[in-house]
């Protein structure tokens, strides 16, 4: 009679370009002769590495906001600022892990003077002047559209708006400018007299004078992909309120 399975050995091989670990088992009889063998798969290492990678370029992390008064659908590699530095209350920031995309999401001040569009060219007026991007020929507005709040998730909005524009954008304060393309939606909520802003910035073009065209010329890792206006979309569209407090 055979005696039960027992471990031989755990090796490593490469199958088909993907490199396995797998366990060997024997079952000997009574003269040590080997009269069965067994070969266990524990895993595909590559192939889960790859799988991984995959989901993670392409998944998505819902995250509260604002200490869970709302939430929304941050784009993979988003870091948030206020673990790095002091963010005022009424904003989080994140920013992509590799690059220099960002995407700011801020509670206003609702500005009943201006109504629809014109709303969100006020706003985004307003970011170009925090970003010394007021002079004539350093800032542009290319398209406004209204967001049916049928895609929206945020109850209570009254109107909803998507601004694409450029803005010329100098980092740090430094001299160099760089060519920003800034996505820009507006929820308005005029029963808590609040504008909701989140604000993508997505660089269009780097000066070579710009601390941010340090290492450009690496070569592009896998996780690296840069944040995409859909990725933007799906955010703008999965923002919620959980707690309308926080408008105080």
């Amino acid at each position: 009679m055979a005696v039960p399975f027992r471990p031989l050995r755990r090796e490593d091989r490469l199958f088909s370009g993907f490199t396995c670990l797998f366990s060997v088992f024997t079952s000997a009889n009574k003269n040590g002769s080997v009269v069965a063998l067994r070969v266990v798969f524990l895993c595909c290492l590559k192939c889960l590495q790859k799988l991984s990678s995959s989901r993670m370029k392409n998944a998505t992390v819902g995250r509260p906001l604002f200490g869970g008064a709302l939430s929304a659908t941050i784009p993979h590699s988003a870091k948030d600022i206020s673990e790095l530095r002091e963010i005022p209350d009424n904003q989080e920031v994140f920013a992509h892990d590799h690059n220099d995309q960002s995407i700011i999401v801020e509670l206003l001040e609702l500005q009943s003077h201006v109504q629809n569009g014109d709303a969100a060219r006020y706003h985004f007026e307003d970011v170009a002047g925090s970003n010394k991007a007021s002079a004539p020929g350093t800032s542009e507005v290319r398209a406004v559209v209204a967001l049916p709040k049928s895609d929206l998730s945020l109850e209570g909005c009254s109107s909803a708006f998507l601004l694409t524009g450029t803005q010329c954008v100098a980092k740090f304060n430094e001299e160099a400018k760089n060519t920003v393309t800034i996505h820009l939606g507006l929820f308005r909520l005029p029963q808590f007299s609040t504008d909701v802003l989140v604000t993508f910035n997505d660089p269009l073009s780097i000066s070579p004078g710009s601390s941010s065209a340090v290492g450009m010329g690496g070569e592009q890792q896998e996780d690296t992909e840069p944040w995409t206006l859909q990725d933007f979309q799906r955010l703008l569209q999965s923002l919620r309120l959980h707690d309308p407090d926080v408008f105080g």
